[in-house]
């Protein structure tokens, strides 16, 4: 999730995401990505509570589910030019995870990143085949490098998480959750920044569970929308920014929750910070900061489960900087 710039997509029209995008997602995709195990813990006096480890994915998160379908899917199409490949604009995970995709289905990958970005990322980008380009000081700048490339050479852009494929391939880990527990969940906590991995996990649980998407109260994107009727902009900053640091909520997203009915709920800087020590005093996990949102909500007391309801935390993420643990 780190560093993804959250510029919106103007390449695609808004499509909203059903669960049957998502079941066609996860036959695509499925020979390609692992199956991340689910633990029942202990949250906080809360033993009816599952875990869905998606922080072993590769690459370390959950996006290289809708890298590997925008990838596949465009390939299924036509619309994906295998001599020119693909474009990111994105230093950070979901850079990393169309890399990486891309080098699994022998495609191109060009990642467009700002001048300042850490050179252990570009070295890991590189790792994984893509060629990098540098330029502009942020990734405002390296967004519209990327869109211009686009245009110029007819590559196919990867959005970090406002389109309809990145969206159905993250929600595929919502059908595997329902699987590994049996459909016993009631209600699957995920964190929140740009909303495809929200959107994706509603769409694939709807009708069999609720959503309740957890973000950082320094980024409300979720909250933000919701109270105004629309993905409006807003100032981010705080602990988990490098990793739900989206400007807005994407269309898609903002779609599959308002029809889904996702609750939005905010926690504090200092409960991320708690929930993430948590993870690691008490189960050895290390987590990326936004990733331990849904932990904070249950411990903080920002989200109670109702006596006998079944909970599940996406834990989405983990590359992170173990040494302030």
């Amino acid at each position: 999730m780190a560093g993804d710039y959250s510029a919106p997509d103007r390449l695609h029209a808004t499509v909203t995401v059903t669960t049957a995008d998502v079941s066609s997602a996860h036959a695509r995709i499925r020979q390609h990505v692992r199956r991340t195990p689910v633990a029942r813990l202990d949250v906080a006096g809360h033993d009816d509570v599952w875990a869905k480890l998606e922080f072993v994915q590769h690459t370390g998160t959950f996006k290289a589910r809708g890298a590997f379908n925008r990838i596949l899917a465009s390939q299924e199409s036509g619309l994906l030019d295998p001599a020119v490949g693909i474009a990111v604009a994105s230093g950070g995970n979901a850079g990393l995870a169309n890399s990486y995709a891309a080098r699994e289905l022998g495609v191109p990958a060009t990642v467009f990143v700002p001048e300042a970005a850490p050179r252990v990322k570009v070295e890991r980008l590189r790792s994984y085949g893509a060629t990098v380009v540098l330029g502009g000081s942020e990734y405002a700048e390296a967004y519209l490098a990327a869109m211009e490339f686009v245009a110029e050479t007819g590559a196919l852009y990867c959005h970090a998480y406002d389109q309809p494929e990145i969206v159905a391939g993250a929600g595929t880990l919502g059908l595997e959750l329902l699987e590994q527990t049996d459909g016993a969940v009631d209600t699957v906590l995920v964190a929140v920044g740009g909303g495809g991995l929200m959107a994706g996990v509603a769409a694939a649980v709807e009708g069999r569970a609720r959503v309740v998407g957890v973000e950082p109260e320094n980024a409300p994107t979720l909250h933000t929308a919701l109270a105004s009727g629309a993905p409006t902009d807003v100032a981010v900053s705080g602990v988990a920014a490098d990793s739900l640091g989206a400007r807005r909520i994407g269309e898609a997203g903002f779609a599959v929750a308002t029809r889904a009915g996702v609750l939005g709920m905010l926690v504090s800087d200092d409960e991320i910070v708690a929930a993430r020590r948590w993870a690691w005093e008490n189960w050895r996990i290390a987590l990326e900061h936004g990733a331990s949102t849904p932990i904070a909500a249950l411990l903080s007391g920002v989200y109670v489960p109702q006596p006998g309801e079944r909970v599940a935390l996406v834990l989405c993420g983990s590359n992170t900087d173990p040494s302030d643990l």
